[in-house]
């Protein structure tokens, strides 16, 4: 079972988590520092929320799967299509292991295509500590 992911900034964690809990019927299924993500079964969705400064804004997009062999999969049919990906990379990112390509839609929002293989104590990545960085993503992928 995929499903898709919200990533959105948030101004304070702490309301963010008390709302969306309401709102889902769900409480958050990780919490650190900066970061929360919920793992919502109806309607199938993963949020995710990054302390920051500019709340109210989406951070990424992403669809989760259950397997590296369906993100290989992914990319692979992302690529065929003709859209610029990041490739397939294994890393440490939103407090996950993970499996990931990267896509960045015209517009400049950037989509995650991933499966999560292990937690993780740490953040990840290269976002400065403290930042509502689009978690672990590379630069924008340039369209062409």
């Amino acid at each position: 079972m995929s499903r898709l992911q919200l990533a959105i900034n948030v101004s304070d964690l702490d309301a963010a988590i008390e709302f969306y809990s309401r709102l889902f019927g769900t409480g958050p299924a990780k919490v650190k520092p900066g970061y929360a993500n919920f793992a919502v079964a109806d309607p199938p969705l993963k949020l995710v929320l990054f302390e920051g400064s500019e709340g109210g804004t989406i951070n990424h997009l992403g669809v989760e799967t259950d397997s590296a062999d369906e993100v290989v999969a992914a990319e692979a049919r992302l690529a065929a299509a003709g859209l610029v990906t990041t490739g397939i990379d294994d890393t440490i990112c939103c407090f996950a292991e993970k499996v990931e390509t990267w896509v960045t839609d015209p517009d400049g929002a950037r989509w995650e295509w991933y499966v999560k293989t292990a937690d993780a104590e740490t953040m990840g990545g290269h976002a400065p500590e403290g930042e509502a960085a689009a978690c672990c993503a590379p630069a924008a992928v340039e369209v062409p």
